[in-house]
């Protein structure tokens, strides 16, 4: 189905009257968005040539928040509001750590921004908006049903993520809208969550929107947030049985250099044991910046051995934003 031709059925879009802002003008502030990364770029592979998506419109001057996998190594980005103006786009910044991509449009928005709000207010149970591009039709009224840990398989890690149900069909960069209409996150994926009786459930994890506070200013003004980068193995990673094994390798990356090979348990860093995905990250990135020599346990075929990875700067592999 077209994503002009596909709406949230009814019963589960949000209605002007549960809200004391107007709705149909808060959400037009929420953008469709289309990039296209050149088939060489270090991402092509993993993430596509051709990405879609939301953006929501931070400030009326025409900056744009989103999903950074939107957008990173894009040299071309098209904005598209809910009047059907296409508006051209430049990167801004991606910040790894976080997850966030900014947008800045090339023509003017004229549209309202949406406000930023406090994420760190939200509580479970809390009514929300997941809001698309496409206004109410493309949009969801849901519900905060957990605040919690999320290690993501490609080296990410959020200390506290927002999950909420039900989910958008086309969660990338949409807007999370509290009861006052203010954003609290962007959203990242759609996961499944095993329930009681052998029943799931469903879920959209948000990157909470006090995440970007501390870094908006320099990923405005030099496109990287400030911070040291981390170091960077070029490994997937998930959890087994308790144990954390290589599920995947960055093609030429610092873990396919090292010897790694899929199937690997990766069962300490530094001599420190880890058993869960989320720890194994703690471990890496608290052995210093991006370009630290990082000695790893293996476990491969009922054997141990060790291996020293040269981590790196992912950053250094990405082609940087083309401004035109």
């Amino acid at each position: 189905m077209a994503l002009s031709e596909w709406k949230v059925p009814k019963g589960a879009q949000p209605r002007p009257g549960d809200y004391g802002f107007d709705l149909d003008r808060r959400l037009s502030g929420v953008l469709a968005l289309s990039s296209v990364v050149p088939g060489d770029a270090f991402t092509a592979e993993t993430l596509g040539t051709e990405r879609a998506g939301n953006g929501v419109l931070i400030d009326e001057s025409g900056l744009v928040l989103t999903i950074g996998y939107l957008i990173t190594e894009a040299t071309q980005v098209w904005l598209t509001t809910n009047d059907g103006r296409v508006l051209p786009g430049d990167v801004v910044g991606y910040d790894a750590q976080t997850g966030f991509g900014l947008v800045q449009a090339l023509a003017r928005v004229d549209l309202p921004a949406i406000p930023i709000g406090s994420s760190e207010d939200a509580a479970v149970g809390d009514d929300v908006i997941i809001a698309g591009a496409g206004g109410r039709a493309r949009s969801v009224a849901a519900r905060i049903v957990a605040r919690q840990e999320f290690a993501g398989y490609w080296e990410y890690l959020l200390e506290e993520a927002l999950f909420v149900s039900p989910p958008h069909p086309h969660w990338g960069g949409t807007a999370l809208l509290d009861q006052g209409g203010r954003l609290i996150g962007i959203g990242s994926l759609q996961l499944q969550q095993d329930r009681e009786r052998d029943r799931s459930e469903n879920l959209n994890m948000v990157v909470p929107i006090d995440l970007l506070k501390p870094i908006l200013e320099p990923l405005q003004t030099s496109g990287v947030s400030g911070r040291p980068p981390r170091p960077w193995l070029g490994l997937f990673a998930t959890e087994v049985d308790g144990h954390v094994v290589v599920a995947g390798l960055s093609d030429k990356g610092p873990a396919d250099a090292a010897g790694l090979q899929v199937g690997d348990l990766l069962v300490a860093v530094a001599g420190s044991s880890v058993d869960d995905l989320a720890g194994f990250y703690r471990r890496i990135w608290s052995a210093g910046p991006a370009g630290t020599p990082l000695p790893l346990r293996i476990g491969r075929s009922g054997r141990t051995f060790d291996v020293v990875i040269e981590s790196t700067d992912r950053g250094k592999l990405l082609r940087k934003p083309v401004v035109h």
